[in-house]
């Protein structure tokens, strides 16, 4: 198997990589995730105190999706900030995600990556020497080239938890039998 990453036709060339590392990230979350029911989708881990992958999931798209906006110059609108926030509960913790299937999640960081495609192809590679601001207080900043590098970075961070999550909710499956 060979890997590379292209930019994207309709983008300048350095944001199309970095979309690219993106988008090649968002793939391999579907494909590490793939075959989860939804008793998988809701596991929070052996002693039931950690994220499941439904909350990571939800977490990403949170974070990318103000990513999105923060990249356009543009305010979350409050419609998806009650859908898919807060970013942290009122402890700090990742807010509760059950029920919501894996398909639904998917299909709602799908929405979140076209639309980062679409923002992608106004972007021009000087653009991304843009400083945006963003944390919990807007108190940290970045250029837009950092934001979309943290974007697949995160992605990619989060995986490795739903990895280890699959390979203790597959040893918790076999004890049970």
């Amino acid at each position: 198997m060979f890997f590379d990453l292209q930019g994207e036709e309709n983008m300048s060339q350095i944001v199309g990589i970095l979309y690219a590392a993106v988008k090649e990230n968002s793939q391999r979350l579907k494909t590490i995730t793939k075959g989860m029911e939804q008793e998988e989708v809701d596991y929070k881990g052996p002693n039931n105190n950690g994220n499941s992958t439904a909350q990571l999931i939800r977490h990403i798209i949170f974070v990318d999706l103000n990513w999105v906006y923060r990249i356009r110059g543009e305010q979350l609108p409050k419609s998806y900030n009650d859908k898919f926030g807060p970013m942290l509960d009122q402890d700090n913790n990742l807010p509760m995600v059950k029920g919501y299937s894996l398909e639904t999640l998917l299909s709602e960081y799908d929405a979140v990556l076209m639309m980062l495609n679409e923002t992608c192809t106004l972007l021009t590679d000087d653009d991304l020497d843009e400083i945006v601001t963003f944390g919990l207080e807007n108190e940290k900043q970045s250029t837009i080239r950092w934001g979309l590098w943290h974007m697949a970075d995160h992605n990619r961070y989060h995986q490795a938890h739903i990895n280890q999550l699959r390979k203790w909710y597959d040893l918790s499956t076999k004890k049970l039998c």
